[in-house]
């Protein structure tokens, strides 16, 4: 009979530069049984045909992965100019060819048109559920479903690299924005159609992808070197303005408890000891009282590096 292997309690957040052909929870699993975590989530899925920053949330970071959900996101994608498919990707079906005639100043003039906010309509293909069942469940099986368009923001579009017909961009956008949507509308509008070659996530809120591990760098590791990759549980609030509060209204604020702060009010804020590294939890401030949103338990304040 196996041994099973033990698992431990472990709290933070490691940055993993997902390898293609697998799922966000492929990744997560396999991270999680090197860590020999209790419990642990990623924050947003990659689909297997993407590479590239994938953070996933360990025992109290778990609390706040929302944050990083609701995230602005960075990507670098690959266009294949002259060519549609049925998926939107490489992984389909070629469905129309057309020459490519384009310029980098046609390009350059394309992109333009989608920065600020768009509409975007989900593709078929993708994870988005209708009455139960996932999108890419009735594409299998032929059919559409009427989906109605959503409000995204593409932040900034730049040129890395065109030779024709790859075309290499780097996108800023907000959450959910769907980036092979985006290759097929950037095509449509030059007139050549363009499906998604490539896709690697360069960037979620705050993180980023040069600090991420590869699945097999970490798996080389030992325990130790394994658990030091482990960032702290704010790092994925970074971005938010910080309160800090003496010992003993901290204690209090663990409690649930509101107090009145001097300060201007703020739909989100991380909250701090007076140590440091002592992160209690997040909160937000209306009218002049701090007010719990998520906090962390006495021993999961203990527990942080």
């Amino acid at each position: 009979m196996a041994v099973k292997t033990p698992r431990r309690a472990l709290h933070g957040v490691l940055l993993l530069d997902k390898p293609i052909g697998w799922t966000s929870n492929d990744a997560l699993q396999k991270a999680k049984g090197l860590l020999r975590a209790e419990k642990g989530g990623h924050t947003g899925t990659l689909d297997p045909l993407a590479t590239g920053l994938l953070p996933l949330c360990f025992g109290a970071a778990t609390k706040f992965s929302q944050a990083s959900l609701d995230a602005d996101k960075a990507y670098r994608a690959t266009l294949h100019l002259g060519q549609r498919t049925n998926t939107g990707d490489r992984e389909g079906e070629v469905v129309e060819e057309r020459p490519v005639a384009v310029d980098l100043p046609a390009i350059q003039a394309a992109l333009a048109r989608f920065q600020g906010a768009i509409d975007q309509q989900p593709p078929m293909h993708s994870a988005l559920k209708h009455q139960g069942r996932a999108l890419y469940e009735y594409a299998r099986d032929g059919i559409e479903v009427e989906r109605a368009t959503r409000r995204v923001t593409i932040h900034r579009l730049d040129i890395v690299d065109w030779q024709s017909p790859s075309l290499v961009i780097d996108v800023h956008c907000s959450k959910g924005t769907y980036i092979r949507t985006l290759a097929e509308d950037i095509g449509q509008l030059l007139g050549c159609g363009a499906h998604l070659s490539a896709l690697r996530r360069t960037g979620s809120g705050p993180l980023r992808l040069d600090r991420a591990v590869t699945i097999e760098a970490l798996a080389e590791m030992d325990e130790a070197a394994r658990q030091a990759l482990l960032l702290p549980v704010d790092v994925l609030l970074a971005a938010w303005p910080e309160v800090r509060l003496p010992d003993d209204e901290a204690g209090r604020f663990l409690t649930g408890l509101r107090r009145r702060v001097a300060l201007a009010d703020s739909s989100a804020v991380r909250v701090y000891g007076t140590n440091p590294r002592a992160f209690l939890g997040s909160a937000h401030i209306t009218a002049g009282e701090l007010i719990a949103d998520r906090l962390l338990s006495p021993l999961e304040v203990q527990a942080q590096p």
